[in-house]
């Protein structure tokens, strides 16, 4: 039986995040679900290799080594934190490396934290070019938490942790719809 993994990677530039933590619980209860193992890496993780690389065989070995478990990932968490403009650039520079149809199929989760009257507009400006990838390639599902939701970086919103539990079950119905039992790792 082959291991199953799940991803999360967040556009965290300065730590601790509520999307770091948002993603990590995401991540957790999909993993708990599939009976996977999970990883969750901030984009900064890939290195100072990362943004200047015009290939994968441009960066180094650690970079190279988180990017193989994101396309090897058997669910994608990934998320951004509030209007970093810098973050999208090097998310966009990260998927503009990989070669789309490693993730096609893939089932994918988006999140995305931010003040709260401005939630509509918070999702639409984080998530839109996240959701221009990953709409070619399968179905991403959205989840979106306001600051309100979290007290000292955890997640207290039952409302939250219902809409993420629905999500995780339309991402479990994907995984077994689309793999077998042994999930690629």
């Amino acid at each position: 039986m082959t291991k199953k993994l799940v991803v999360g990677i967040s556009g965290n530039l300065t730590r601790p995040s509520k999307t770091k933590a948002f993603i990590n619980h995401i991540a957790g209860e999909v993993a708990g679900r599939i009976g996977a193992t999970q990883a969750v890496f901030d984009i900064e993780d890939l290195g100072p290799s990362f943004p200047v690389a015009r290939r994968l065989s441009d960066l180094d070995p650690a970079a190279r080594s988180i990017i193989e478990q994101l396309v090897s990932a058997d669910v994608l968490v990934a998320g951004s934190p509030t209007f970093k403009g810098s973050y999208t650039s090097l998310f966009k520079h990260l998927f503009d490396l990989l070669d789309p149809a490693s993730l096609r199929g893939r089932p994918v989760i988006l999140a995305a934290t931010g003040g709260g009257e401005r939630h509509s507009l918070i999702v639409e400006h984080q998530l839109r070019p996240l959701f221009g990838f990953f709409e070619a390639l399968t179905m991403p599902t959205a989840i979106y938490a306001s600051d309100k939701d979290f007290a000292d970086g955890i997640l207290v919103s039952e409302a939250i942790h219902a809409r993420s539990r629905q999500a995780v079950a339309e991402v479990v119905n994907v995984v077994g719809a689309t793999r077998s039992v042994g999930l690629a790792a």
